[in-house]
């Protein structure tokens, strides 16, 4: 298990993509206070960079988190806020895992909280920040492609079997509109269940950097695991001949995406 914070890929074009999930890296003292469910990590975003290796094409800068969300998680707002009142959901730092089983033997407190948030959040999203902006000078303009997945059956969470492809933009505030009806209409081409803005409309990621009066677009996409594992269950293995549709849709909807952002660079320029 990896213990580093954040690993940067840089490369040269203005998509980004971004994984806050995929680490399983639990530093000691958080390993120590973890029970044996929360040290199996099932909650992880698996085989992200395996996933999107089709993306090479476009040549994107990735930013990949090492750390499991069970440390901090990178997707929440810092200041502990809810992200969809109401709702069940995870906190900041988790307390269960998503299907409520209890992950701690030590929960952190306050405190602990406090010093997660600077020494394993702030890494990863000053990254993030660091990259948006090089981008954005480079291109006037980024998109942000927030990377994640989930089992399909979580019932404390939603109902029934969650679509393939969960595609979030804050219910429209994280991207122009004509970004967001290009990933639509090009997700709509691919025989795959689907959905915009349903149960996951985007974390916080998407709605903190999603700024597209700034020409900074960010969408999310959600993605049922049984869409590319060979079983949603230890070990989590990667099944490349069932990813391979997946691969195709996610490849002409960043594609769509990123043509849509382009113009409606230059429409504002």
């Amino acid at each position: 298990m990896t213990t580093d914070i954040v690993t940067v890929t840089r490369g040269p074009s203005p998509l980004i993509l971004s994984m806050p999930h995929p680490g399983t890296g639990l530093p000691p003292e958080v390993h120590a206070a973890l029970n044996e469910t929360g040290r199996a990590v099932p909650d992880t975003d698996w085989h992200m960079c395996e996933l999107y290796a089709f993306a090479e094409r476009f040549q994107p800068t990735i930013v990949e988190a090492g750390l499991s969300r069970y440390v901090i998680d990178l997707n929440r707002d810092p200041s502990g806020a809810s992200l969809y009142p109401g709702q069940a959901t995870t906190e900041l730092v988790p307390t269960t895992t998503f299907d409520g089983e209890p992950i701690w033997t030590t929960p952190p407190d306050e405190a602990e909280i406090a010093r997660r948030r600077e020494a394993y959040f702030q890494p990863y999203h000053d990254a993030l920040a660091t990259e948006i902006a090089r981008a954005r000078a480079a291109h006037g303009w980024c998109l942000l492609w927030d990377c994640h997945s989930i089992k399909s059956e979580i019932p404390r969470l939603f109902p029934g079997t969650l679509p393939t492809l969960n595609l979030g933009t804050n219910s429209g505030r994280s991207c122009a509109p004509a970004v967001e009806t290009a990933a639509i209409a090009a997700m709509a081409d691919h025989d795959l269940t689907q959905i915009a803005n349903g149960r996951f409309k985007g974390g916080w990621i998407t709605r903190h950097y999603g700024r597209p009066h700034e020409n900074v677009h960010a969408i999310q996409m959600e993605i049922a695991l049984s869409a590319y594992l060979s079983e949603e269950a230890p070990p989590w293995r990667f099944d490349a001949t069932r990813a391979r549709p997946l691969q195709g849709a996610l490849e002409s909807v960043i594609a769509a995406a990123l043509a849509a952002a382009m113009v409606q660079t230059v429409g504002l320029g």
